[in-house]
């Protein structure tokens, strides 16, 4: 198991610092290497009223049509489609992105993979699920291949961003800020509770559903760690944020299958984390 680094397991960790402790700077959720080089990757190929074309599913996507659904949207990069959702001011889309930033080598140490984005387990079918997990110089485009506000940002690297930072998002869409994932969180009646009406109503352990209010439908593909291993699917979500804490860590938003708070705190950026894009 995940080891954070005061010694406790990884999800008892979170779960303590959750209940005392949500967004608190001096947390460290990720086990992370002492030292060593970022990765350059580059990819291989109103008010709280909420509107989504459909709710997504843990057992499979369902499919939306751009051509009847004015909440669907398609990624011209590999034809896959999105449902989206307008929240107080803001649309998300609705589910997981699930583009292919694949096709140059990952290393932090001697720990390679062949890919800077995963499906959780190596299991093709869990892309379909729950989208790909990045690590963050992946979710920030770190060598500007569709644009340069992220351009270096990457591990032992401290960048500075021109926001909005597209990222790998599709066209029109950006990776969120720190801030924009509060103003969600306002939205939605406040981070206390927001986990719970963020978080899909099926798909969590120990009885920690949500009640999907807002159709946000969070689903929880855990992350992978900078050995190799994937962690916890069904405890919990991550997804990235553009925003940087220092050289090795980056923001991002988390939620328990234990509580109902939604939480933001920095984390390793060789960590393999959901992506969430949010409407330019």
């Amino acid at each position: 198991m995940l080891k954070a680094k005061h010694g406790f397991s990884f999800v008892a960790a979170v779960f303590v610092l959750l209940l005392v402790a949500c967004g608190d700077d001096d947390s460290d959720f990720a086990t992370r290497p002492s030292e060593g080089s970022s990765s350059s990757v580059t990819p291989k190929s109103s008010d709280s009223e909420t509107s989504v074309s459909s709710s997504s599913s843990v057992t499979g996507r369902t499919s939306c049509d751009v051509n009847t659904d004015k909440n669907c949207f398609m990624d011209s990069r590999d034809g896959r489609t999105y449902k989206t959702v307008s929240i107080g001011t803001q649309t998300w889309m609705a589910e997981n992105l699930n583009y292919a930033y694949t096709g140059v080598p990952y290393k932090v140490y001697s720990y390679t993979s062949d890919s800077t984005s995963w499906c959780n387990n190596d299991a093709a079918n869990n892309c379909s699920k729950y989208g790909r997990l990045y690590t963050w110089a992946a979710a920030m485009d770190s060598v500007g291949t569709w644009s340069t506000n992220g351009k270096g940002c990457g591990y032992k690297k401290t960048c500075s961003p021109t926001y909005p930072v597209r990222g790998v998002c599709p066209e029109g869409w950006h990776l969120p800020t720190k801030a924009e994932f509060e103003t969600l969180f306002t939205a939605v009646g406040g981070q206390s509770t927001a986990g719970k009406v963020l978080k899909s109503t099926s798909g969590w352990n120990s009885g920690g559903n949500g009640s999907d209010a807002f159709a946000f439908s969070a689903l929880p593909a855990g992350h992978r760690d900078y050995y190799g291993n994937y962690n916890s699917e069904g405890d919990y979500a991550l997804f990235w944020s553009s925003t940087e804490s220092n050289s090795d860590d980056a923001y991002s938003m988390y939620l328990f299958y234990s509580v109902g708070d939604a939480c933001l705190d920095y984390d390793g950026k060789f960590t393999g984390f959901s992506v969430r894009c949010l409407k330019d």
